[in-house]
């Protein structure tokens, strides 16, 4: 082949070559800007306040702010307890020497029941009335029981502990799992719980509703014993209220003990609490037991009865109430969830980690369910969030303990910016250089084709001409003497 037919022939793949090129270098500069920003301070979401770049200012619950520039964000209240509750304040969560304490919870990467649910300050809908004064629970929730519109609330998905709310749970379990008129014998183990009490003796034989309404409405430590012991012994009675908690969807709830009483890893909030409470009013034996107001029990001694009186003052101070559970511990300070009916529309209403002073928790119990009641329609209609049906099938991030010292918060923010950084290559490529590269590609096939087209015409064009030749020569040659 001539030096002349050579570069013809190769000229299409040399320019399909330089078109790839060019191309590639395009989808390389598209990337930069991705690259670059991977490099770059990433903002992150710290707490309540937002998206912050490392130099901002972040509050934390121990120790001095984290530096930060300032950015112009709203100030908003940390999520100093997304991950677990506060520190306890006794020993009841020291493990044994040699054992290592559980591990958080699970943070769900989406707030169960709506994206507002994961704020950790007030949660309102538009234009609400002013909030009623007094309220010291650093947790609460107001939500419609039967839609399961939520309707305001203060951080719901920051983990406290329950204490003797966690009754519902294993109220719930019981009420799903035993016939009313089971029997259960009560042990010296029972006997021997720590008190509250309502005087079960060893020996004596209790029906499960007897132990059901003494469980709601005396929150009897030695009944939740004794039902848990009824429900397999006490650590399947445990599984069973855990895996009814992430059945419904409270994944915030971890219950180490039958009764509420504190132990290493208890964690619920306002949000579970409601969603356990919802699920309870669905069963005839507990919506009995907890509206009742007094029972005949039988005595400690063996003669006779004693009366058991409901500890919810509410059901005789507030007009239309359904119900609810107390608790205190001194870790878990005093928690209340209740419920209470109003012109057809019925309320439930939590309250975690509050104070019986200067407002009796009852009371605050009560101003919240006014607040919720008076909501416009346009409140129910569009909630800050909902009471979901079930455990939303939704990814989750494990998170590691709390956020409490500046350093942790200082890596929060570190590891956030190493996740873009480690993935901003592969953004960039496959938002971008991808698609440029296939067309770059696409082209180069077709430019390869073409060439081998061209070449294929051109050996056939020789051909026809080498034959054309080939014809004439034979022609000449025939008309020659012999």
């Amino acid at each position: 082949m001539r030096p002349s037919a050579f570069r013809r022939s190769v000229a299409p793949v040399l320019a399909a070559c330089t078109a790839a090129c060019a191309l590639t270098a395009t989808a390389v500069l598209a990337a930069a800007p991705a690259l670059a920003s991977a490099a770059a301070p990433v903002p992150a979401q710290v707490g309540g306040l937002g998206t912050v770049l490392p130099g901002e200012s972040v509050p934390v619950l121990r120790g001095e702010p984290v530096p930060v520039r300032a950015r112009g964000l709203q100030a908003q209240p940390s999520c100093e307890n997304k991950v677990s509750p506060p520190p306890a304040v006794d020993t009841s969560e020291q493990v044994p020497p040699g054992e290592q304490p559980p591990r958080p919870l699970e943070v769900p990467e989406n707030p169960v029941g709506g994206d507002r649910l994961g704020e950790c300050g007030l949660v309102l809908p538009p234009n609400s009335p002013v909030l009623p004064d007094g309220i010291s629970a650093s947790n609460w929730l107001v939500a419609d029981l039967d839609s399961g519109a939520v309707l305001a609330g203060l951080d719901p998905h920051g983990r406290q502990r329950p204490a003797s709310v966690i009754k519902v749970l294993l109220a719930t379990v019981a009420a799903k799992e035993l016939s009313p008129d089971a029997t259960v014998v009560a042990t010296a183990e029972d006997v021997a719980q720590e008190c509250t009490c309502v005087g079960l003796r060893a020996g004596a034989s209790y029906t499960v509703e007897q132990l059901l309404q003494a469980l709601v409405m005396a929150s009897g430590n030695d009944v939740a014993h004794a039902l848990a012991r009824r429900l397999g012994g006490i650590p399947s009675a445990i599984r069973k209220m855990n895996a009814l908690a992430a059945e419904l969807g409270a994944l915030d709830t971890r219950a180490v003990t039958p009764s509420g009483l504190d132990g290493p890893g208890t964690s619920t909030s306002a949000y579970d609490v409601a969603l356990i409470f919802r699920e309870a009013m669905k069963h005839p034996d507990f919506v009995k037991a907890v509206r009742t107001q007094r029972i005949d029990f039988p005595a400690p001694g063996g003669a006779g009865t004693v009366p058991v009186v409901n500890d919810n003052r509410m059901l005789t101070t507030y007009q239309g109430a359904l119900g609810g559970k107390s608790g205190f511990t001194d870790d878990a300070q005093h928690t209340y969830v209740g419920a209470a009916e109003r012109n057809g529309k019925r309320l439930v209403v939590v309250l975690l980690r509050g104070q019986q002073s200067p407002v009796r928790m009852i009371d605050q119990a009560a101003r919240l369910l006014d607040y919720g009641f008076e909501l416009p329609p346009s409140a129910s209609a569009d909630p800050v969030g909902r009471l979901v049906e079930g455990a939303p099938q939704a990814r989750k991030k494990t998170t590691e303990p709390r956020p409490t010292s500046t350093s942790t918060a200082v890596g929060q923010v570190a590891n956030t910016t190493d996740d873009t950084q480690s993935s901003a290559m592969r953004k960039a490529f496959g938002n971008v250089g991808g698609p440029i590269t296939a067309v770059a590609g696409v082209g180069l096939l077709l430019a390869l084709a073409m060439y081998l087209r061209s070449r294929r015409a051109k050996a056939a064009a020789r051909a026809r001409r080498a034959a054309a030749a080939a014809a004439a020569g034979a022609g000449v040659g025939g008309s020659q003497p012999s």
